[in-house]
């Protein structure tokens, strides 16, 4: 007989809760469970963990909390302040899905004996007759699918992971479902910005918790011409204009930084666009190289749509060639590879 006992992640939110639900109702025997991650986060705090755990005793299903706060200072705050020590710009939710939603959780799963883990992502598993294995989908809730966050999870884990919300299109049927249930989290908010930076002052966080400090530098344009002064590098990003603080004949956009000489370089909008990128850290979840020249869609923010490119492995890097320019492509966020709603992999750019 099948082990159909899935350890699910929850967070006091209406995603999780929901899921409990429906992974139940599909014979499944589910064991709940909150992560421990940073004290104070927006999905870590005390009500977090009585919400999971009241819906975890309405609808009867044991609760567990487990203590990750050391795995996760170490994995996910500290390359958060790597990254902006680095002029780069991480997406911490991909670190902590790869190290403690699919890792440790993964882990603890095996050691209550469950089979399968489930999260309340909007993806999507399934077996895939085409390329003869558990493949990682889009789910159906189109701009509110979360597969780009979920490239860099172990290949092997796939046939393990479940995502009870796969075949839901909006936020709206979730609540309904929650509300006709009784579950006193229907209409809980969702959950904005980073959790461990919940009133979303990631620059007061880095001065607060790391050796970075506000520095005050020179702002130039690409031929190095001096246009102003910047109060510290990672208090910009690719693509800003606002705030820059210099008057010129054209509107400016942060094209890049100079660390070595402490830099913010500035542009005209034309030269925020770019046709070719590099890709490192790769993670390929569809297949075990790329041994050809491979037509895609690429995603490179979470916000973004995809775009039509070529990709090519070059060893242990990845170079995608854009069939039209992108704009404000961001070193340090993911580039998510496509073949229709299939997720091929992805990598850091």
């Amino acid at each position: 007989m099948e082990n159909k006992k899935v350890l699910l992640g929850m967070s006091g939110g209406v995603d999780s809760s929901v899921s409990a639900l429906l992974l139940k109702e599909k014979g499944y025997e589910v064991v709940g469970t909150t992560l421990e991650l940073f004290a104070g986060s927006s999905c870590c705090n005390v009500n977090t963990y009585l919400d999971a755990k009241k819906v975890c005793n309405q609808i009867g299903i044991p609760h567990f909390i487990f203590d990750c706060k050391e795995d996760f200072k170490k994995y996910i705050i500290q390359d958060f302040i790597d990254c902006y020590s680095n002029c780069l710009t991480p997406n911490p939710c991909i670190e902590c899905n790869k190290y403690m939603k699919f890792g440790f959780m993964w882990e603890k799963a095996k050691e209550l004996g469950c089979n399968y883990i489930a999260t309340g992502h909007y993806a999507k598993t399934e077996y895939s007759e085409k390329y003869g294995r558990c493949v990682l989908k889009k789910s159906n809730a189109g701009n509110k699918d979360q597969s780009y966050v979920l490239w860099n999870i172990p290949k092997d884990l796939i046939e393990h992971v479940v995502f009870p919300l796969a075949d839901f299109e909006s936020k709206d049927q979730i609540r309904k479902i929650a509300s006709d249930n009784d579950l006193q989290v229907a209409n809980k908010p969702d959950s904005q910005d980073i959790c461990f930076v919940p009133d979303g002052n990631y620059k007061k966080f880095l001065e607060n918790n790391s050796d970075i400090k506000p520095k005050k530098g020179k702002i130039v344009n690409s031929k190095g011409e001096v246009l102003g002064e910047h109060t510290g590098l990672y208090n910009y990003t690719i693509g800003q204009r606002k705030g820059l603080g210099i008057a010129y004949k054209v509107p400016l956009f942060v094209l890049g930084f100079n660390a070595l000489r402490n830099e913010v370089i500035v542009g005209e909008e034309k030269e925020l666009y770019k046709k070719e990128i590099l890709v490192k850290d790769i993670n390929l979840l569809l297949f075990d190289e790329i041994a050809d020249c491979l037509e895609v869609d690429v995603k490179t923010r979470y916000s973004t749509k995809t775009a039509k490119a070529k990709i090519i492995q070059e060893e242990d890097k990845i170079r995608v060639i854009f069939d039209e320019p992108q704009r404000a492509i961001t070193p340090g966020q993911s580039a998510v590879f496509y073949l229709g709603d299939i997720v091929v992999g992805g990598g850091k750019i």
